[in-house]
C-alpha cells in the first residue's frame, strides 16, 4: 500500500485517453464538502480546498471549496460544485453540500439533506430506508473524518449530505423509477468521472478494438464497464489490451470489430461479452433498433425482457410478475439467487444475447456471452 506521504495529487488537468476532460464524482463532492465542514467544526479552519484520499491509495484529489459556514444549531455546512469534466452529466455545475453535527454516538451516520434521495425499493448498492449515498462515496467520507480527527476519539458525526435543487435534478434520472425520492444519488466507485459517454469515445473505442485485434489473438473481450474485467484476466487470462470497455455502445463495437477484422481479411476465434444484466439485457428489447445504445436516454431498462425470458421458460406466473415488477435488474439476481433454476436461466439469457450479436461479426466465430451480479458473482455458464 502506498503511504500517505507518497500519494499523488490526481490531475484533472491531464486529459483521459479518449482526448476529453474528466471530472468529480457527486461523491467526491460529497467528501470535500464533509471534510472542510469537519475542519471548521473541529479545528476552527475555513478551507477554500481540500484533499480528497480517492479509493486508488496512490492518489487523491484536490477540490475546490465554495463555501464553509457554522450554523445556528451548531452544525457545520460547506459547500462544493460538481464538475462533470466532458461527460454529459446531469448533475454537472450542481452545488452538493454536507452538514455536519456531533451526533455523541461514537459513529458515523449517513443522512440525506434537501435534494439527497431516500431509497425506498430493495435491489440497489444502499437498503430501503437509507440514504441515496452509494458504499463507496461512504466510505470516502468515513476516510475523511478519519483523517480529520487524526486518531483522536471519534465522538460520532451525522453527515447530511444534500444537493441544491437535487429534487429537480432527479427527474432527468432514473432515480424515479429506481424507488429513490426526494433527490439525486451520491455516486461513484473511483472519485472520478471517466469521460465514457459522449460520441467522442466512439472513436476511441474503435482504437482499442483495433490494437485488441491487432496481433491476431484468439480471442478477446468486450466489457460494459469494470464487472467481468477480472474474469477475462484471471479465468479467461486475456492481456489486458485484449479487453475493451465499450461503455453503452454494444453495437458500434461489434461494428468495429467486424470492420477491423475484414480490413486484415482475419477472423476471431472467441468474442466474449461480460458484464451485468441490467446493461446487457437490454438488447433483448425488440424496440432498442440497430443502435444498440444502453444508455438510458435510448433504452428501456431490462426487467420486461427478463421477465419475458422468464415466462418462456415455464417460471411460476407469481415468479415471473415478481420480476417483471423488480426495480431493478440487480433485485431481479436477489430474486432469483435461491431458485433452482437459477442458472440455467441466466445461462439461457447469456445464450439468447450471444444468438442476437454472432450475426453482426460474421468474422468471429464464436460470440460468448457471461453475465455476473454487481459484486462480480458469476449468474449463468461461469458459474
Amino acid at each position: 500500500m502506498t503511504s500517505e506521504a507518497h500519494r499523488r495529487p490526481f490531475d484533472l488537468a491531464t486529459l483521459a485517453p479518449n482526448g476529453l476532460r474528466r471530472g468529480r464524482t457527486t461523491g467526491s463532492c460529497a467528501t470535500a464538502a464533509v471534510k472542510a465542514a469537519l475542519l471548521m467544526l473541529l479545528r476552527g479552519e475555513v478551507a477554500s480546498e481540500v484533499e480528497v484520499s480517492l479509493p486508488d491509495p496512490d492518489y487523491y484529489l484536490l477540490v475546490p471549496v465554495e463555501n464553509v459556514e457554522r450554523l445556528a444549531d451548531g452544525s457545520v455546512r460547506a459547500d462544493v460544485k460538481k464538475y462533470g469534466g466532458d461527460d454529459p452529466d446531469n448533475t454537472d455545475g450542481a452545488t452538493i453540500f454536507a452538514r455536519v453535527t456531533v451526533n455523541h454516538q461514537g459513529a458515523v451516520r449517513f443522512l440525506a439533506a434537501e435534494g439527497v434521495g431516500m431509497v425506498t425499493q430493495p435491489g440497489l448498492r444502499v437498503p430501503p430506508g437509507e440514504a441515496a449515498i452509494n458504499p463507496v462515496p461512504r466510505q470516502m467520507m468515513q476516510m475523511a473524518v478519519d483523517e480529520v480527527l487524526n486518531g483522536a476519539a471519534n465522538p460520532g458525526f451525522d453527515l447530511a449530505i444534500g444537493c441544491v435543487d437535487g429534487e429537480k435534478i432527479a427527474k432527468r434520472t432514473f432515480n424515479p423509477m429506481l424507488g429513490i425520492v426526494g433527490g439525486i444519488s451520491i455516486l461513484g466507485t473511483s472519485g472520478i468521472v471517466e469521460p465514457m459517454s459522449l460520441a467522442a469515445w466512439m472513436a476511441s473505442i474503435e482504437v482499442y478494438i483495433r490494437v485488441a485485434l491487432g496481433e491476431q489473438p484468439e480471442a478477446i473481450a468486450f466489457t460494459p464497464g469494470k464487472i467481468g474485467r477480472r474474469f477475462a484476466t484471471d479465468t479467461l487470462a486475456l492481456q489486458k489490451k485484449q479487453v475493451v470497455q465499450i461503455a453503452n455502445f454494444v453495437g458500434a463495437s461489434l461494428d468495429y470489430a467486424q470492420q477491423a477484422l475484414e480490413e486484415s481479411q482475419a477472423r476471431l476465434g472467441t468474442l466474449w461479452v461480460l458484464g451485468h444484466p441490467g446493461k446487457l439485457a437490454k438488447l433483448l428489447d425488440e424496440r432498442m433498433g440497430d443502435a444498440w445504445d444502453t444508455h438510458s436516454s435510448k433504452s428501456r431498462m431490462a426487467m420486461h425482457s427478463v421477465a419475458a425470458v422468464a415466462a418462456d421458460l415455464g417460471f411460476a406466473s407469481g415468479l415471473t410478475q415478481q420480476i417483471e415488477k423488480a426495480n431493478t435488474v440487480e433485485n431481479i439476481v436477489e430474486i432469483m439467487r435461491n431458485e433452482p433454476g437459477a442458472q440455467a436461466f441466466w445461462t439461457d439469457i447469456e445464450r439468447r444475447l450471444a444468438a442476437l450479436m454472432q450475426p453482426r461479426v460474421p468474422r468471429v466465430d464464436r460470440v460468448a456471452v457471461r453475465l455476473f451480479a454487481m459484486d462480480g458473482t458469476p449468474l449463468g455458464a461461469a458459474a
